[in-house]
């Protein structure tokens, strides 16, 4: 038998798994290929959503995913990878060590925030994971009974990429139901000198329009210098007195990525050929937001669901066809697009990486909704569908 050791439950490593059991169970020659997903969460977060309003019901229950495929899954925080040795160790809910050998293994961990060392950061907030956004949730909720802080309806929101951009257009209808009629006011922080610098000139305008509309302030070239629970000072002096103050700036891959000897990109990702082997490393694999893999000759993979699907799929047909002794195939995405949610009626779609804007306004929350309520959720509970999917070569239904 041969053993496939999977390293997290998110996009990539779900779908990892079921790419690695679909060609297993398609192509197998009798020996059996068992597939192991290890994550210390019950639930396959969907992480692009947590900015929206009720981030706690934005998951899905991994055992309806894995469990129909045949996919073990182990609840357990991995504490160590030896590469020599062909083994991960972890640490289960009960507190007790455990061992498992691999013949592949997949780095699929996924990415954090970096958070910032200034004075006060214990006072952010963040939508970075499920307990974060729910956090946030509650706190914005709570917010009626902060009677008498000067910033009692004043949001200030740290980072001008792309959750920054949604967290700060989708804030103002959130603070206003529960403001009461009274004022609100978000105050977007960036320090970069030009408006959604990582975005590009392409949709440059049509955000700017949506921060119009929806009243929010922009401050660019300063950062957040110290926080206290009654707001915020920037780096140019400012004081903005404010009740909630929200992270987003930075994302760094998993600290796991530093347990395998291999060269690692400044966001800590593993180099790894365009099969997604790790480069000098064998038997490992990377995937998702720890693999820094070539979209194109141009281009990396974003550290985003869009490309930690494809990726997942791929990794999982390259493992199995390893095992197999079958040709491996190139990891090859779907044109880069980008639907960036901009609040209540809004968004703007993008296709390439220079992104020329497609489709503004309802248009595009249309089909940003598709996006985020239909079409990056898995099947549950669906062995044939779950695995027809997990082909690699299923595009988005994107024209």
């Amino acid at each position: 038998m041969s053993r496939v050791v999977v390293i997290g439950g998110g996009f990539a490593g779900v779908w990892t798994a079921a790419g690695v059991t679909r060609l297993a169970e398609s192509e197998g020659t009798g020996e059996p290929v068992h597939v192991t997903v290890v994550a210390p969460n019950d639930d396959m977060v969907i992480r692009p959503r947590l900015y929206e309003d009720n981030p706690e019901t934005m998951r899905v229950a991994l055992d309806r995913v894995l469990g129909p495929i045949d996919v073990d899954r182990i609840a357990a925080t991995v504490t160590g990878i030896d590469t020599d040795a062909h083994t991960v160790t972890a640490l289960d809910r009960e507190g007790r060590h455990i061992e498992l050998p691999y013949d592949r293994l997949v780095m699929a961990a996924g990415s954090s925030l970096v958070r910032p060392q200034i004075p006060g950061a214990e006072h952010l907030f963040d939508v970075d994971t499920m307990p974060s956004a729910a956090r946030l949730h509650s706190h914005i909720n709570r917010l009626d009974t902060f009677q008498g802080h000067p910033g009692q309806f004043t949001a200030v929101v740290v980072g001008g990429g792309f959750t920054g951009l949604e967290v700060a257009t989708e804030l103002p209808s959130r603070l206003e139901r529960v403001a009461g009629g009274q004022p609100v006011r978000v105050i977007l922080v960036d320090r970069a000198e030009e408006l959604a610098a990582p975005l590009g000139e392409g949709p440059r305008t049509t955000i700017a329009a949506a921060l119009e509309r929806h009243g929010v302030e922009v401050r660019q070239a300063a950062s957040v210098e110290s926080v206290t629970a009654d707001g915020v000072v920037l780096t140019d002096g400012e004081a903005i007195p404010a009740a909630t103050v929200i992270w987003t700036a930075g994302m760094k891959a998993s600290a796991l990525t530093e347990q395998i000897p291999a060269e690692k990109d400044r966001l800590g990702r593993l180099s790894v050929d365009r099969n997604l082997k790790v480069v000098g490393v064998p038997d490992v694999y990377a995937t998702g937001d720890c693999a820094a893999a070539q979209a194109d000759p141009d281009h990396l993979a974003m550290q985003a669901c869009q490309h930690a699907v494809p990726l997942g799929k791929h990794a999982g047909y390259n493992v199995a066809a390893d095992l197999l002794g079958l040709e491996p195939v190139e990891f090859a995405p779907d044109q880069y697009v980008t639907c960036l949610d901009l609040g209540p009626g809004d968004a703007v779609f993008t296709t390439g990486w220079d992104r020329q804007v497609q489709m503004t306004g309802q248009e595009a929350k249309t089909l940003k909704s598709q996006i985020n309520t239909e079409w990056i959720y898995p099947p549950v509970d669906d062995r044939a569908a779950i695995l027809d999917l997990a082909d690699h070569r299923r595009t988005w239904p994107i024209d």
